[in-house]
């Protein structure tokens, strides 16, 4: 038991939020990470879970840890700082039912970080009942802003041939490994669905099991790219160079977290159902 000070002049639960805050400030308890139980913290500090209680409200009104109903308390994500998707995606799966909509550009870095994931079903060390994905890209066929020749802004049928292949190739990647744990047994049921929209994405958005969301920029760039065996410079948008954010349900459905994930479930929903159409694969 870590005895709390007698001599501390301080109420019991602003010593236990300090001791919290110190542990989430000095990250020896990480973002997204689940603190103890209110027994344990209880336990821990020698109080009451009435003051424990108190400290983790304390700290959420700080903006240090949200609670996840059902699920606990967590250490939020500052969403003043960029985050890293990957663990967070890689936790989803600890879910009975992983679900992940994904709007952007082509696909390739939630293909690249599904992998671990996925392979991780594979041999059994994580074990979903079901795996939902939906993407929502543009549609390659129609005229786009981006990519385009850095000379003269304009459009080149190479560049969208050089997108679809790109994006053909992270869709595939993604519906082949969900498909497969299905064919394999692993999983009840897995289904990734692709619908396109005429539209040049200038986000990237990433919902993830309903209850959190990731979102980022696209900054444009200019890099050279081969285009029919010629190097050229092409002015496009680089998914690997965009700063995330993140946010996450609260029990508070007035906070601005969780306004932000409804609005952006919203906001997909809307886009799904209606402008879009299924991809042809």
């Amino acid at each position: 038991m870590t005895s709390l000070d007698p001599d501390d002049p301080r109420p019991p639960y602003r010593q236990v939020a300090n001791a919290l805050r110190a542990a989430i400030l000095t990250r020896k308890l990480e973002p997204g990470e689940k603190l103890p139980s209110g027994t344990e913290l209880a336990k821990k500090y020698g109080v009451a879970r009435m003051t424990v209680q108190q400290a983790i409200r304390l700290l959420r009104d700080e903006g240090l840890v949200f609670s996840r109903q059902g699920s606990g308390v967590f250490v939020r994500e500052r969403t003043e700082r960029p985050v890293e998707l990957r663990p967070h995606l890689e936790r989803a799966f600890d879910a009975e039912s992983v679900s992940i909509d994904f709007a952007g550009f082509s696909g390739e870095t939630l293909a690249g970080m599904l992998q671990e994931p996925l392979d991780k079903v594979r041999i059994g060390r994580l074990t979903p009942d079901s795996i939902t994905i939906r993407m929502l890209l543009p549609d390659l066929e129609q005229p786009m802003l981006l990519p385009c020749l850095a000379d003269d802004l304009a459009g080149d049928p190479a560049v969208g041939k050089r997108a679809r292949r790109i994006m053909l190739r992270s869709t595939q990647a993604i519906t082949d490994g969900v498909h497969e744990l299905a064919d394999l047994g692993l999983v009840k049921n897995a289904s990734v669905q692709v619908r396109t929209y005429a539209a040049t994405p200038s986000f990237k958005l990433y919902l993830i099991n309903h209850e959190q969301a990731f979102f980022g920029f696209y900054p444009v760039v200019k890099h050279t790219a081969r285009l029919d065996g010629e190097q050229k410079d092409l002015y496009d948008v680089m998914g690997k160079d965009s700063v995330l954010f993140h946010y996450a349900l609260t029990e508070d459905p007035s906070a601005a977290a969780s306004q932000y994930v409804a609005q952006a479930r919203s906001w997909f929903t809307s886009m799904w159902t209606t402008i879009s159409r299924e991809a042809e694969m």
